[in-house]
């Protein structure tokens, strides 16, 4: 379980700095390309919709855990 526990905390910690660099690269984006703003504004959105789904995610994956131990 000790196992688990490490790789599942691994995983939140890539998904957290992902989302975060990839929240810079389109706030960056939407700043020098004028034209393109509209575009990495919607990835910057798709980009804490997806943020949000993977929290929940492991909140409730530590709810069940909980649950049943």
């Amino acid at each position: 379980m000790q196992i688990i526990d490490e790789v599942s905390k691994t995983v939140i910690w890539l998904i957290r700095a992902g989302a975060a660099f990839r929240l810079c690269y389109c706030l960056f984006r939407m700043i020098s390309a004028d034209e393109d703003s509209v575009m990495y504004k919607k990835r910057a959105m798709n980009t804490v919709v997806f943020y949000i789904i993977a929290e929940c995610v492991w909140v409730i994956k530590a709810v069940i855990v909980n649950y049943y131990t």
